[in-house]
């Protein structure tokens, strides 16, 4: 059985668990075992949300029985007061919330996909959100790039001075996402499945120009001073940047170079 297969599989016998333990309300699929199984694959993960009847949560999330009675858990983290992340032995990765009905009324998160539903709730309004989470995209290019260019600046300086990981985090992390954040105002968008949670998710489909460009941009840590240039260099050509700066952090750039 294909691992895409064996996914939704196992998000169907997740229900059937919850079923038979009682208790629960809902089972949601998230991500892409939720609505977007079209672009669902061998490195896809099990994501998804558990709604319960009040006073069921803690039964959830401190016993795992429910999970491990579909199969065996190899490794599980309680990274949230909410939920956990897990392997089961097969190799399938999972995240997962649980949640009390009133705890999602006016909660923001992506639409989910109904996989199980307890026959005597009717309630599946929940499989959407009433406030969904905010764009990451930003509707100006003001902010954003001349954050990118300061970014770029205080980089190449502690670059100069020998801080190396703080400067690869400036230039090649803090600049880049400053870029991403505007990218659709620079480059038409291909509509293929953006992520609330971060622009950088399916770039390479959703911007394939810009794709083109980024290796040249992030050339690792110690290459920070010639990423720092092709990072302004592409400034240079959607924005108009202030001459100043941009000789200033060409100087530094060379400084950091020798």
């Amino acid at each position: 059985m294909l691992k895409t297969e064996r996914l939704l599989q196992r998000l169907d016998e997740i229900g059937k668990s919850l079923e038979s333990k009682g208790g629960a309300l809902l089972l949601l699929g998230v991500g892409s075992v939720g609505i977007e199984t079209i672009r669902l694959d061998d490195y896809s993960d099990l994501d998804f949300f558990v709604i319960v009847k009040h006073k069921q949560k803690s039964r959830y999330i401190d016993n795992l029985d429910w999970l491990e009675e579909v199969h065996p858990l190899a490794y599980s983290f309680k990274n949230t007061e909410n939920g956990y992340k897990i392997l089961f032995e097969d190799g399938i990765f999972g995240e997962y919330a649980v949640f009390e009905e009133s705890e999602l009324v006016n909660a923001s998160y992506t639409e989910g996909r109904v996989v199980w539903q307890n026959p005597s709730y009717n309630n599946t309004g929940l499989s959407k959100p009433s406030n969904p989470i905010p764009s990451p995209q930003k509707e100006s290019l003001d902010h954003p790039l001349n954050e990118a260019l300061t970014n770029l600046y205080v980089g190449l300086g502690r670059f100069a001075r020998g801080e190396r990981l703080s400067a690869v985090r400036f230039i090649q992390g803090y600049a880049v996402d400053r870029i991403l954040s505007v990218l659709h105002l620079i480059e038409q968008e291909v509509d293929y499945f953006p992520d609330p949670f971060g622009n950088e998710r399916r770039l390479e489909k959703r911007y394939p120009l810009f794709a083109g460009r980024i290796a040249d941009m992030i050339q690792g840590y110690d290459r920070v001073p010639e990423s720092a240039l092709h990072i302004l260099s592409f400034i240079e050509e959607v924005y108009p940047v202030n001459q100043k700066l941009s000789e200033e952090i060409r100087r530094l750039a060379k400084i950091s170079c020798r």
